[in-house]
């Protein structure tokens, strides 16, 4: 998906996989993510943000919760981390890592809330009052008042499976007087939904969802109420690109992660701000057939995965096609369009999501200096490796 603008537009990336590979530094099943090409997209993105009064959390869950990256967001001045769920919650805690906010598509679990406000997150999403409820009950025990967002949906909104959520509008003049009346440790600190920005392939942009109307209306209907909305938290696709468009459509909170390293769907046929930062190292492994394998682990069934370089270094190599499994197998290899070397370095770029996966994270800097230094192996839990 990423192959063509990741050669065109960091060809050291490429180089530095091969070598990797060959020099046995990292093994196959290993994505190699260019450090200092990611913290200079994050520059642009979070620059671009303060043009338009945009607060941005950033989001690693796809990166392999890497505390490493984190603290480097961190010190460039990013507000906190956003925790897609729980998990992330407790391994930006353990690596000191400021939480922005928590609960963005699954809420905290009951066993866990005491650690999580305890540890003072500037914000928790939510989607059920039974969750808002234990939340305050928490707060009161601890003798604090916890910020939190709703999330909430439409009959017209369009939620991805395994996703299904949200407090619907017609329901939110009931849940805030319930509020109101039995909770006194939690504050109704702004709303949101997701995703609220997609690309649309066929006309070529990122555009609006009826999600993010959703986010409208509720808007409307709390300050209606006299509620002050603070927090109009609008993600996906979030990017240098995407800022103008949060503040045209009433946003002012962001959460980059795939614009972090440049692999919005928009930067797989855009020359955008952003450069791509990810590589997908594997081996052949064998070959069957008439087709070659490589070795899987970090296969993402919404991917779009399409090509591979397969060779021994980037000068000689061949650009094939992949064939990926079964959307129902176990990714144990990656089909490639021919027959191989077996042994071969096979370099991808396509959609990650490394925290469902099995795979090794590798840092790399230096690539802009000519001067690479690989910095450390990580599980895609971001835990070091060695």
């Amino acid at each position: 998906m990423f192959l063509a603008q990741t050669i065109k537009r960091n060809p050291a990336l490429v180089e530095a996989a091969f070598d990797l590979h060959r020099s046995g530094a990292i093994l196959p099943d290993t994505y190699l993510i260019d450090v200092d090409t990611l913290i200079s997209n994050a520059q642009r993105i979070l620059a671009e943000s303060k043009k338009y009064g945009i607060r941005l959390y950033f989001m690693l869950k796809q990166l392999g919760r890497n505390p490493y990256i984190a603290e480097k967001l961190i010190k460039l001045g990013y507000h906190g981390v956003v925790c897609v769920d729980y998990r992330d919650a407790q391994v930006m805690i353990e690596a000191g890592i400021p939480i922005g906010n928590v609960g963005h598509l699954v809420q905290v679990p009951d066993s866990m809330l005491e650690k999580i406000v305890a540890d003072r997150p500037e914000l928790m999403t939510v989607y059920s009052y039974e969750k808002i409820k234990r939340i305050d009950v928490i707060c009161k025990k601890q003798g604090v008042i916890q910020d939190i967002l709703i999330r909430v949906y439409g009959s017209e909104d369009d939620i991805y499976s395994g996703q299904t959520a949200g407090f619907l509008l017609s329901n939110l003049p009931d849940l805030m007087a319930k509020i109101e009346r039995e909770c006194d440790n939690v504050c109704i600190k702004g709303v949101t939904s997701f995703p609220c920005f997609v690309y649309d392939e066929e006309v070529g942009d990122i555009c609006p969802t009826q999600n993010l109307f959703t986010v409208q209306k509720a808007l409307e209907i709390l300050e209606a109420m006299d509620i002050k909305v603070q927090v109009v938290n609008t993600p996906s696709a979030t990017c240098t690109y995407t800022m103008k468009l949060i503040k045209q459509y009433g946003g002012n909170s962001g959460e980059p992660g795939h614009g972090l390293t440049g692999t919005t769907p928009m930067h797989a046929v855009h020359e955008m701000d952003e450069v791509p930062a990810v590589v997908y190292i594997s081996e052949i492994s064998h070959n069957f057939m008439g087709q070659a394998y490589c070795y899987g682990g970090g296969y993402y069934r919404r991917s779009h995965v399409q090509n591979v370089l397969v060779g021994r270094s980037p000068e000689e190599s061949k650009w094939l096609g992949v064939v990926p499994p079964d959307a129902d197998a176990i990714d144990y290899h990656l089909g490639i369009s021919k027959e191989c070397r077996v042994g071969d370095t096979a370099v991808m770029a396509f959609r990650y999501q490394m925290f469902v996966c099995r795979s090794d994270v590798a840092l790399i800097e230096g690539l802009k200096s000519k001067k690479p230094r690989l910095v450390g192996i990580y599980d895609c839990a971001g835990r070091i490796k060695g």
